[in-house]
């Protein structure tokens, strides 16, 4: 089948976001028509009027760079994320407040790992929203999805002992299984499946239509929150006892004196850190030994003298203080993947939605609605709480996450102020490298290796000291520390961005969407009004200032033939490769 298509020259990559073009007509859904390939079977009455496929590998090794395809809002908001999980994990400890929240409420620390979900969802709706070969789609997207899992594995399972701890290795016998991007890795993975597999063949041409080729996905979603909720409150969760990992720590009344602890439960429905099926469901499955050692209900005023902070047990502490668990565990993680599912749906906003006015305002509408529910569901009797990551939780974190990636894009993609985001843009392309460097203290833990006679006479520790002593206070110093911090990995992401040319993105290539490059199947082309493509595209490329090349990219300034008969020779090539 052949395929007619004008190529933007890679000289004329100025600030062209072929997501973002503007619609003519805000109030229609449309294909994605991207502004660096245009349909010229519409942009000439003497051309075929039928859509075809464009090849897509042709389309891609044509193309300007890559870069040129990213949604830059969405590079900067998942910089941002970064950068907010670095401050509340290094600063949290000087503020208690923006550290993670004992059990109950929000923190700044809490909307991390939601915005992190809802990014990756959002990415997902971007790179899958057209696949010609499913199976050769799920294969990546499993190969992805191990990947990220093991490499989470190794970051967060024991081996890397962290900031000032300079050794390394793990007991496989306690090795932690769940963690951050183990969690991400799920939501990927169903997420993207979901984008394969279940989306419908409509015709985009209203909002019905809209509802109609995504409806399944909902109903995954609503799938997945309800098999949340009946094993929250439907499970039974017994008595249980575990042994405590450090003998260091006693109780005040300990049960007995062989250093094991028996938690009373008998009951089910319950949220509270003891009782709860989520911690129930990850003993059974995993093991005490393979949770998290030092979950955040140790810093509850029931485990700590210095709630919120971690401090020395209270007098008449409760056993549980000292059990294990794990904040990313298995039943959690199917409300985590609903956020991605949240995410997806923005990003199909995007896809189908031109007008910024229109995104902007579904956005909102989505995001307010996210916010109501979780503020009614809180009260309504169901607490908001990351470590359970309920509902409610999950409804105000995308809510909130939605919101802001509507404000980065106004600023960013709508008003085209780049320059006071770029550090954070630079961060958000190299995200999994920061992640591994800076959140997982790889990097820290290293340049520690080097000291002064004794192992805290080291570089970090020095820096830090240095800002506490300038600001005469150890927290403050502590945050400016953090900050520059901050600064510097904005800085060395920008370094690998200009210098090192390798897949830059949170869960390896999942944001880039070069697949915004295909043009759509014929079904949807012929659906499409012949005068939005044609006057809103195809006539820009024919009589517009910047003067469109056809074929390669170089080599082509002095032909001077009319563009029917170039289109024409570009039309035979294609069919010769087909």
């Amino acid at each position: 089948m052949s395929s007619t298509v004008v190529f933007v020259p890679e000289e004329e990559e100025e600030a062209r976001i072929p997501l973002l073009l503007p619609q003519q007509q805000p109030n229609t859904i449309s294909r994605n028509v991207e502004e660096e390939i245009v349909v010229a079977d519409v942009a000439s009455s003497s051309l075929s009027s039928t859509s075809h496929e464009l090849d897509r590998s042709k389309a891609i090794s044509s193309s300007s760079s890559s870069l040129n395809q990213r949604l830059v809002s969405l590079d900067v908001f998942r910089g941002l994320t970064v950068a907010l999980m670095i401050l509340v994990d290094d600063a949290g400890g000087a503020f208690p407040s923006i550290n993670h929240s004992p059990w109950f409420g929000v923190t700044l620390a809490d909307f991390v790992m939601p915005f992190f979900l809802f990014s990756v969802g959002v990415s997902v709706g971007l790179v899958f929203k057209k696949t010609s070969n499913k199976t050769t789609a799920m294969m990546k997207v499993i190969s992805r999805t191990i990947k990220l899992f093991f490499l989470g594995l190794l970051l967060q399972g024991g081996y890397f002992h962290g900031r000032n701890h300079l050794t390394y290795g793990i007991d496989v016998d306690q090795i932690r299984w769940l963690g951050v991007l183990q969690r991400i890795s799920v939501g990927y993975f169903l997420s993207a499946f979901s984008e394969i597999w279940f989306v419908g063949n409509v015709v985009m041409d209203s909002a019905v239509a809209f509802v109609k080729k995504y409806y399944v996905q909902w109903i995954v979603a609503i799938l997945l929150c309800s098999l949340y909720m009946g094993f929250l409150y439907g499970i039974y969760v017994p008595h249980w006892k575990f042994e405590v990992p450090d003998m260091t720590f006693t109780l005040s009344t300990p049960d007995n004196g062989s250093g094991i602890q028996i938690v009373n439960c008998g009951m089910r429905s319950s949220l509270e850190p003891p009782c709860n099926a989520v911690g129930f469901i990850d003993r059974v499955l995993l093991g005490e030994k393979h949770l998290y050692q030092r979950p955040v209900y140790r810093r509850t005023k029931e485990c700590s003298i210095n709630s919120p902070d971690y401090g020395p047990l209270p007098p008449n502490a409760p056993g549980w203080c000292l059990a294990p668990f794990d904040p990313e565990g298995i039943l959690s993680s199917l409300m985590a993947a609903t956020t991605c599912f949240v995410g997806l749906h923005y990003g199909h906003i995007i896809v189908h939605y031109k007008g910024h006015t229109q995104r902007l305002f579904l956005w909102f509408i989505s995001s307010m609605l996210l916010l109501l529910s979780g503020l009614i569901l809180e009260v309504l009797g169901m607490p908001v709480s990351k470590p359970l990551y309920t509902l409610s939780y999950m409804c105000i974190t995308a809510g909130a996450a939605g919101l802001v990636l509507s404000t980065i894009y106004y600023i960013v993609d709508v008003k085209h102020t780049r320059k006071p985001t770029m550090l954070l843009q630079w961060m958000g392309m190299n995200a999994l490298i920061v992640y591994a460097l800076a959140a997982c203290e790889l990097f820290p833990a290293a340049i520690q290796g080097f000291y002064w006679r004794s192992p805290s006479n080291n570089l970090v520790n020095g820096t830090e000291l240095l800002f506490q002593t300038v600001v005469h206070s150890k927290s403050w110093g502590t945050l400016v520390f953090v900050l520059f911090e901050i600064l510097f990995w904005c800085l060395a992401a920008g370094y690998l961005h200009k210098k090192v040319k390798f897949p830059n993105t949170m869960a390896s290539d999942i944001s880039n969407v070069e697949t915004s490059l295909m043009v759509e199947k014929s079904t949807n082309a012929e659906s499409m009004p012949q005068s939005h493509v044609g006057r809103s595209v195809a006539q820009r490329a024919l009589y517009g200032s910047n003067r469109r090349r056809i074929g390669n990219r170089k080599g082509t300034n002095n032909d001077k033939r009319s563009l029917p008969s170039r289109l024409s020779k570009v039309s035979l090539a294609d069919n010769a490769t087909n």
